[in-house]
């Protein structure tokens, strides 16, 4: 079963993402040995991977397996978290994330996230886009920054008549846009997507993947979903994450089972586990 206690749907080969030769010869991310812990309790343990140039990678995996969790390491949003730490060396451009001369908040301003529910700010359409621009000072046309992130959501088109009418009044799927929007209107590398359609109906849920592999062109993206048809049809590389248990099955944490290309995780993985949880027979 998925996390919503529906009966998990094994993914259709069709559904499989195939649009071209996929990029590795960049890294945005190298993770090596990457553990995070609320307080005692491990989350996430020991993590290694790297994340490519202008590929969208999906984190799946059953609920409390940490995929969140992972994601949120990425740009350093755990540190928000009382109590949160972690261990391990998040690279980004080979520079450490979690060097003690790294100020989050400059990394958060490279690295863009857009959560699971619509979040908009209680502001107008425009002020909703303006908003991260404007605090960073960017000296550049504000009314040309705000219709070109618009425009690379998908937006622009629907909403330029009513810019100025407040975000609220926009359906869940424009105000999904809208947050895309907001992220890459300060021009970020990364964008980070934690179940961005979860709250979606089936048409905004199509809408959003066509705008993610749109923005692939210009922007790399790791994406958090428990819809394994979503990762396939989407994403260039999936790592599936499995909750593990300690002898006592006292404590639980996430670990990384299986990272390879989507193709190869859904139709030939090497661990039994990875073929199992993608064929529904267990998650």
């Amino acid at each position: 079963m998925d996390e919503s206690g529906a009966p998990a749907i094994q993914v259709d080969p069709s559904e499989l993402h195939t649009h071209g030769h996929i990029e590795h010869s960049k890294k945005v991310f190298e993770l090596n040995k990457v553990s995070v812990y609320y307080g005692d309790s491990k989350a996430v343990s020991d993590v290694s991977l790297d994340i490519y140039h202008r590929n969208i990678t999906a984190l799946i995996g059953p609920s409390g397996c940490g995929k969140s969790t992972l994601l949120r390491s990425l740009n350093r949003m755990n540190d928000l978290i009382p109590g949160a730490r972690v261990e391990g060396e998040v690279f980004y451009h080979e520079s450490n994330l979690y060097d003690r001369k790294v100020n989050p908040v400059q990394v958060r301003k490279l690295i863009g996230m857009v959560f699971q529910k619509p979040n908009p700010f209680p502001k107008s359409i425009y002020e909703n886009v303006a908003f991260g621009p404007k605090s960073l000072g960017m000296k550049d046309d504000m009314d040309d920054i705000v219709e070109q992130a618009l425009r690379d959501a998908a937006l622009w088109d629907e909403v330029k008549d009513r810019l100025h009418t407040n975000a609220y009044g926009m359906s869940g799927g424009q105000q999904q846009r809208l947050c895309i929007a907001r992220a890459i209107a300060t021009q970020p590398e990364v964008i980070l997507m934690d179940e961005p359609c979860s709250a979606l109906d089936p048409v905004s849920t199509g809408k959003i993947e066509d705008l993610m592999l749109e923005l692939k062109r210009n922007y790399s993206i790791v994406i958090v979903t428990h819809n394994m048809q979503q990762a396939a049809r989407v994403s260039d590389m999936t790592a599936l994450l499995m909750v593990e248990l300690d002898s006592d099955e006292h404590n639980r944490w996430g670990e990384v089972i299986e990272y390879d290309d989507t193709n190869k995780i859904f139709t030939n993985p090497r661990d039994p586990r990875t073929d199992q949880y993608v064929s529904g027979r267990i998650g």
